[in-house]
């Protein structure tokens, strides 16, 4: 049989055939490996390069970060644009207001600096708030509540919750921004009550609260945009699963050497009695 008849019957060209090595087998490792990626991408839509590297080295693969990158951009996985992040704060108030002291904490150790935070979530017919306390050394959110009122009492029970899961030594610092409901006496009180110093950011400076806010973006990205919900008990129950399952357990987190938070903290050696936070001069 001539080369032109297997051609014919096999419906491929000559110049492919010449092309074919059957004894080539380079994509075989590129085929698995690009699986990897495409689990890991699902699994967590925001992640880029650096961290599906990250990822895939968790996972036992040894593989070069250009390798990751090419397929990335082959396979159409890298992360898309972040949407812009929309601040609301209430300053203006009566209450006092406290200075900062988290630009002067040089952090060593959990429950040193706590972050707190309010954003709001689009339902499918009205908005919720919502509101975190998060550890700054592990980027943990030790606590957070959700509801349909922006009063004080939201960031009381994601403070409560973060109390009741923590038991903090006298000299932790609180930094939020100057919110009214973080400025009201019943909040600045509860602080007080536990021995927890208060800090809140410069007039006009949301980077004094970056590390929060980060998280906000995140969770906006990696978890509400990509639902629907159709009420509050369901947008409960979805953030509880991304914030305790994924951010908390589960997502990489660069500053701390790609590791979720939880498992960072539990690598930290048990601090002695005495530590406490250092404040620069």
């Amino acid at each position: 049989m001539t080369v032109l008849r297997m051609c014919d019957l096999g419906h491929v060209s000559r110049a492919g055939l010449y092309r074919f090595d059957s004894e080539a087998e380079t994509q075989d490792d590129d085929l698995d490996l690009r699986d990897e990626i495409q689990k890991i991408a699902l699994e967590f839509p925001s992640y880029g390069r650096p961290r599906i590297s990250a990822e895939l080295k968790r996972r036992g693969w040894e593989v070069n970060h250009k390798r990751v990158g090419r397929i990335l951009r082959e396979d159409n996985l890298l992360c898309l644009r972040r949407r812009k992040f929309v601040v609301t704060t209430d300053s203006n108030h009566s209450f006092r207001v406290y200075p900062n002291l988290a630009k002067e904490i040089e952090l060593t150790g959990i429950d040193q600096l706590w972050r707190a935070d309010i954003t709001y979530i689009r339902l499918e017919t009205e908005f919720v708030y919502l509101a975190v306390v998060l550890d700054a050394y592990s980027r943990r959110i030790i606590g957070w509540a959700l509801d349909r009122n922006l009063e004080d009492d939201l960031a009381i029970a994601a403070l409560s919750m973060a109390l009741k899961q923590r038991t903090p030594s006298e000299g932790l610092i609180h930094h939020s921004d100057r919110g009214v409901q973080y400025a009201s006496n019943d909040y600045t009180q509860l602080l007080k009550d536990h021995g927890i110093r208060i800090s809140m950011s410069r007039r006009g400076n949301p980077y004094d609260n970056a590390a929060c806010e980060s998280f906000m973006k995140t969770l906006k990205y990696e978890e509400v945009y990509r639902q629907e919900y159709r009420g509050l008990s369901e947008a409960r129950a979805s953030i509880a699963q991304f914030i305790e399952k994924i951010y908390n357990g589960r997502r990489l987190h660069s500053a701390l050497g790609y590791r979720p938070p939880i498992e960072f903290e539990r690598s930290l050696p048990i601090p002695a009695s005495s530590d406490s936070p250092e404040l620069t001069a």
